[in-house]
């Protein structure tokens, strides 16, 4: 142990220079407050007030420092590629091997057969190390086929230890759970994986034959004439191969008249049966029975000898037909009558056309465009009621749509836009009656809806009660009714031309100003009539009697004020528009 003596000393092992003179040895304070903060800060000295080498360096060489790269005799150090690691569930991911095989299945208490041979596809999914044996559907076979393990890890032996794809390889057995299975091939992505990782895939086997399947097979029937009866041949050879046909259906019969409705023909060819569906629309007013004609043979010819016999109460037996619908009688473009009803055929599917076309190729197929959805409804003319009287005519035609009416649809947007914009009219009543004269209406067209009100103003002295005229109601024009409506618009409104609402007519005089403004807003679609009516209208006073009509005197712009002294001194009030 020597005494500290500066800063230049080595360090070395087993050596320590102690200052004998230091007696703080507390930390430096790095935590401070600001404003109410807690905040950390870098300390300035060391433990007992030493000096930081840091401290002593200026900000350049900091700077400096930490910019630097080192560098040895022979060059800058190289860096080592780092490989990024793609986890097993990733890279592996929907990537499985594929194995046939087979296995063997004992048979107890049978004399026909002693065991059976089923066929196995064995999946290994690589992501895990997981298999599942399945064994594929056969129709018909009577056994329970189908997933026979599900997806695990299968063990390989008693030390617990699981099969992984390098124990697999085609010609071995795979013993699994007490049943062994033999791996006969794979598919190509298996062997190419196999071989890629270093394993040399063994050659192909031939899956053996199951004796019960060999002892069931028939030998081929032999004939010195063809065979005409032979119905297990035709069940196995023909079964679910049947011919369809669309079709439409003349109803000449019908209760309301001729109709036309679409169908499918069905021929069977394993029994020659013939079946036709109807195919029904909504709303076609038809109940929904799916079989027009149930399936069976159908009788084309019958002999000569039974055609008086009561067929309406007996049914008709195989003596008593000569020939039956064959598949020679359906052809595309034609007409076929079967049981009294015709049968327009306009289109077949693709089985059907394929079939024509090897066994029956001097046909003539007529393929042509079927109709459309709804054409055969076109020819009946849907007309709309006359209006009942009962609410507006837009409700009445509800109650031809729905069998529960609904309010019709509103024009919610114009309703919106258009709130409180109303077209005035100051209107005279056209009448022959002379106490009519003189009256004066203010006729409202609300844009809203399309509606028109009439408000009489009252008069002195004329002795009629003024007030409501015409609550707002929708007005149609000269020579329409309900059942063809037109209503008034506001282009159909021009100053001095006769407006009639029921039977009352009414001349247009005079408007507002705001009616001017919003039809050149919309000059479009107004008449030039109607906005050069309302530029060019006359401004009138009241007239002076009630039965005067000749008594109309122009004024001054509403701008200029009429005062027209009188005798006792008093003034008249301004006359405006």
């Amino acid at each position: 142990m020597s005494l500290y003596n500066g800063s230049g000393l080595p360090f070395l092992p087993g050596y320590t220079f102690r200052d004998v003179m230091k007696s703080a040895y507390h930390r430096p304070q790095t935590l401070a407050y600001k404003n109410g903060f807690a905040l950390p800060r870098r300390p300035t000295v060391g433990i007992g007030q030493t000096p930081l080498p840091s401290a002593q360096l200026e900000p350049e060489d900091i700077d400096k420092l930490s910019s630097e790269t080192p560098f040895i005799d022979y060059g800058p150090s190289a860096e080592d590629p780092t490989l990024k690691f793609v986890p097993a569930h990733v890279a592996l991911d929907k990537k499985a091997l594929r194995f046939f095989g087979y296995f063997q299945q004992d048979v107890l208490h049978s004399p026909d057969e002693y065991y059976r041979v089923r066929h196995v596809v064995i999946y290994y999914h690589l992501e895990d190390d997981t298999m599942w044996i399945i064994e594929p559907r056969v129709q018909n076979s009577g056994l329970p086929q189908g997933k026979l393990m599900r997806r695990q890890r299968l063990p390989k032996n008693d030390q617990g230890e699981h099969y992984h794809w390098k124990d697999l390889n085609v010609g071995m057995d795979l013993v699994v759970y007490g049943v062994t299975y033999r791996i006969t091939h794979c598919d190509a992505y298996t062997q190419e994986f196999l071989e890629r990782q270093g394993i040399l895939v063994n050659e192909p086997e031939i899956i053996p034959v199951d004796p019960y399947i060999t002892h069931r097979t028939q030998p081929e029937r032999c004939y010195i004439t063809p065979s005409e009866f032979d119905n297990l041949k035709r069940f196995l050879t023909l079964d679910r191969k049947v011919l369809r046909f669309f079709a439409l259906w003349e109803d000449i019969d019908s209760r309301y008249g001729e109709t036309i409705s679409p169908v499918t023909i069905h021929y069977f060819l394993m029994d020659d049966t013939v079946e036709v569906r109807e195919i029904h629309q909504p709303n076609s007013g038809r109940d929904p029975f799916p079989i027009l004609m149930r399936r069976q043979r159908l009788p084309k010819t019958i002999k000569a000898a039974c055609e008086p016999f009561p067929r309406c109460v007996l049914e008709v037996s195989s003596q008593e037909v000569q020939e039956y619908f064959s598949p020679k009688d359906f052809r595309v473009g034609e007409t076929v009558k079967l049981m009294g009803r015709s049968f327009l055929l306009y289109e077949c599917d693709g089985f059907t056309k394929g079939y024509y076309q090897s066994n029956h190729p001097e046909l003539e197929m007529k393929h042509g465009k079927g109709p459309k959805k709804g054409d055969w409804s076109q020819d009946r003319k849907w007309e709309v009621p006359p209006y009942n009287g009962f609410g507006s005519p837009e409700d009445s035609l509800q109650n031809c749509y729905s069998l529960v009416p609904k309010p019709p649809k509103k024009d919610v947007m114009k309703m919106l836009e258009n709130d409180h914009k109303v077209l005035r009219y100051v209107a005279k009543l056209d009448s022959q009656n002379p106490n009519h004269k003189g009256r004066r209406f203010v006729l409202s067209y609300f844009l809203s809806n399309n509606m028109i009100s009439i408000f009489e103003k009252p008069s002195r002295n004329s002795g009629i009660i003024a007030g409501k005229f015409l609550e707002k109601t929708r007005v149609l024009k000269p020579g329409f009714t309900l059942n063809d409506p037109n209503f008034y618009a506001p282009g159909d409104l021009v100053v001095g031309s006769t407006v009639e609402v029921f039977r009352h007519r009414f001349v247009l005089i005079d408007a507002d100003d705001f009616v001017l403004k919003y039809l050149e807003s919309i000059s479009d679609q107004i008449p030039a009539q109607t906005l050069e009516s309302l530029r060019k209208k006359p401004i009138l006073v009241p007239e002076q009697e009630a039965g005067s009509e000749h008594n109309r005197v122009p004024v001054t712009p509403p701008d200029v004020l009429i005062r027209t002294p009188v005798s006792d001194g008093r003034q008249l009030s301004p006359v405006c528009r």
